[in-house]
């Protein structure tokens, strides 16, 4: 069912080869570019559901997508922040500031697996409005970051995106738990 909302959030999924080429060996130039795109891209998290739920046209297939969507874009991001080169010669995501990024990244690895557990058993877990806000936040994170490579004559972006980085860890600890805690309660 392809409805507008479905579109934007496969254009989530579309998008994220041209991030990760964009931040492959990223000048300036290349950060601004992913940048705009990046933010584009994030509205359409917005913009999906909001639709979707205006418009009556809430589907199987958006619910599916749109979580899926959200986990490729965030971790294909950090994985080329992590891995890509800044202006300084090092990492954007380097030293112990992989924690909160393997935080994120193990935490929606095992919510994906858990919810395919739960699934299986025909047990749902609805989206928090607190896991709303870790991915808003992961989102603003990455979205810092990303714009601190372009804006390096302004090194506090980047100290915003870390800041951020690590508050949405916490936040993504604390969605993790909960989607653990209701879940642990349907396993043998």
């Amino acid at each position: 069912m392809l409805t507008l909302p479905n579109i934007l959030t496969l254009s989530r999924i579309f998008a994220v080869p041209i991030l990760v080429f964009l931040l492959w060996q990223p000048s300036w130039a290349d950060y601004a570019v992913t940048f705009g795109l990046y933010c584009l891209v994030g509205i359409t998290d917005y913009f999906d559901g909001y639709l979707a739920r205006a418009q009556g046209t809430v589907s199987r297939l958006g619910i599916f997508l749109d979580p899926i969507a959200d986990k490729i874009m965030v971790a294909a991001v950090i994985v080329m922040l992590v891995s890509s080169r800044a202006h300084s010669g090092e990492p954007v995501i380097h030293g112990f500031h992989i924690i909160p990024a393997l935080i994120i990244l193990l935490r929606e690895i095992a919510v994906s697996g858990l919810r395919e557990f739960l699934a299986a058993i025909q047990v749902s877990i609805p989206v928090s409005k607190l896991a709303k806000w870790k991915t808003t936040l992961q989102l603003v994170s990455l979205g810092a970051l990303i714009l601190g490579g372009a804006l390096t004559q302004w090194p506090w972006v980047h100290l915003v995106g870390l800041a951020s980085l690590w508050a949405a860890a916490f936040l993504t600890l604390v969605t993790g738990w909960d989607y653990l805690r209701v879940g642990l309660k349907h396993m043998d």
